[in-house]
């Protein structure tokens, strides 16, 4: 049985992979989190190994490392205007903490890493689709974090044998994301409130939506091989917010109060990425349409609403 450490996995993703990993039967799961954006009590605690702890404290990384065969690296300050408001923070988080999380591995010899990174930050502005053979160019303190863990990766790869895999996750929607301010997830809420949903822009903006479900199962399969280096995971397809809000309106049966306003500064109109790479390098399959997705998110949503768990 393999034993895997999730950082950060008492958030949205990490408790998806938790799950997804145990039912497997493959796997023994430990989670380290400081509980600043998830909570333990959203994991299954009689099957989880629960260490509650910070990226930025070394003791914390050796309790959760023990006996570890592989990481899943989700952990981390994820939000962009944040990084640009507060950098000193989002670097303590991002990029110390990774680096004690690497050196940490290294001193345990634990040596299959795989962890979260980012497509859109670290690309910036660019024709889509996204593939990984474009330069960096990431525009936030967020984008350039990710670059590091990437550069890290690599170099501990390259110096210690080490086996990192970087995964640059599009858009994430799924169940058990009331707290997420993605646009899935604050339109169902919106929505659940009886409010307007607000686009800004035309409608027209387009991204790559990618169900949690189809992610946690490019997690495994990604932490089961021997790929290395950045990979994008998404749909790799584009679906503008007009084309959302059409899916929203058929998986609620509701008449939906859409309100346009003006393009916000700033804002990417187009991006998806492609996916070959993750196909071909270690089997990433996404299977989950688009409006099957919608449809399941928006019955755990109306369920929360309703005061089921």
């Amino acid at each position: 049985m393999k034993q895997v450490l999730i950082t950060g996995g008492a958030g949205f993703i990490g408790v998806h992979l938790a799950d997804h990993l145990l039912r497997s039967g493959d796997y023994a799961v430990t989670v380290l989190d400081n509980e600043s954006l998830g909570e333990r009590g959203n994991l299954d605690l009689d099957r989880v190994r629960f260490v509650g702890g910070d990226l930025r404290s070394r003791e914390d990384l050796r309790s959760a490392l023990e006996g570890q065969d592989a990481v899943v690296h989700l952990a981390a300050d994820t939000r962009v205007m944040d990084s640009i408001e507060d950098p000193a923070h989002n670097f303590e988080n991002n990029v110390i903490g990774t680096f004690n999380l690497l050196e940490e591995c290294r001193a345990q010899g634990v040596d299959r890493i795989v962890a979260a990174s980012t497509g859109g930050a670290i690309v910036g502005d660019v024709p889509p689709p996204v593939h990984e053979r474009m330069a960096a160019q990431p525009t936030s303190p967020y984008g350039a974090s990710k670059l590091m863990l990437e550069g890290y990766l690599s170099a501990y790869s390259g110096a210690y044998g080490m086996r990192g895999c970087a995964l640059r996750f599009s858009n994430i929607y799924g169940p058990r994301s009331f707290h997420k301010g993605s646009v899935v997830a604050h339109f169902f809420k919106q929505i659940l409130a009886g409010e307007p949903l607000v686009v800004y822009g035309d409608g027209s903006q387009a991204r790559d939506f990618l169900y949690v479900g189809d992610l946690v199962e490019g997690i495994r399969v990604a932490v089961d091989s021997d790929a290395v280096g950045a990979f994008q995971l998404g749909s790799g397809k584009p679906t503008t917010v007009n084309e959302l809000l059409e899916l929203m309106r058929s998986a609620t049966g509701r008449d939906l109060d859409i309100r346009y306003d003006d393009f916000r500064a700033g804002e990417v109109l187009q991006t998806w990425c492609e996916i070959d790479k993750a196909r071909d390098g270690f089997g990433f399959d996404p299977r989950t349409s688009l409006d099957e997705g919608i449809r399941r998110t928006w019955e755990w949503f109306l369920a929360r609403g309703e005061g089921r768990p």
